[in-house]
């Protein structure tokens, strides 16, 4: 299921005003899905080399210091080694509690930080945000109508849900 963290689905945050929106709903819904509880949190970077540097600014490694590395996908197939990537997931588990990864989240509202998740232990329920909203993959049908119907004016008005 998809919520969008502005209102008319607005996809920037341009004021205090509306960054506290957005992390509102992010916590929100995390809450909902973890509260009490210990999740993961992924974050991602990437570069040529299976070692080195992002291959872009990003603020992953001040935002998520105790992320370990811990996973490496490599895509080679090009025959030209300069467009081979690396991408690279690091992870931590945390006690979840509002607000612990507000940093995280206000990057991934602005773009600068991408393809982050949380989920629980058992990655039965993942939240997955970014730059206008969040994905969110729960173990049950029922828990996804629930949670729907308790934040439908956070959805999307198109027939897709998108």
């Amino acid at each position: 299921m998809r919520f969008h963290s502005l209102p008319d689905s607005k996809r920037y945050p341009e004021s205090e005003d509306e960054y506290a929106i957005v992390l509102d709903r992010y916590n929100t819904i995390l809450d909902e899905l973890f509260a009490g509880t210990d999740v993961l949190v992924v974050t991602m970077d990437w570069s040529n080399t299976p070692t080195g540097q992002a291959g872009y600014p990003t603020p992953r490694q001040t935002l998520h210091p105790d992320g370990i590395r811990w996973w490496t996908a490599s895509e080679q197939d090009d025959s030209n080694p300069e467009f081979h990537t690396h991408t690279r997931l690091y992870a931590d588990r945390r006690r979840w509690h509002r607000g612990c990864l507000d940093g995280v989240l206000r990057a991934v509202a602005d773009e600068t930080l991408a393809e982050v998740f949380v989920a629980d232990t058992e990655l039965r329920r993942i939240h997955h945000p970014y730059d206008g909203g969040a994905d969110v993959i729960l173990a049950t049908a029922a828990e996804r109508d629930r949670m729907r119907d308790q934040h439908a004016d956070w959805l999307s008005s198109q027939p897709t849900g998108l």
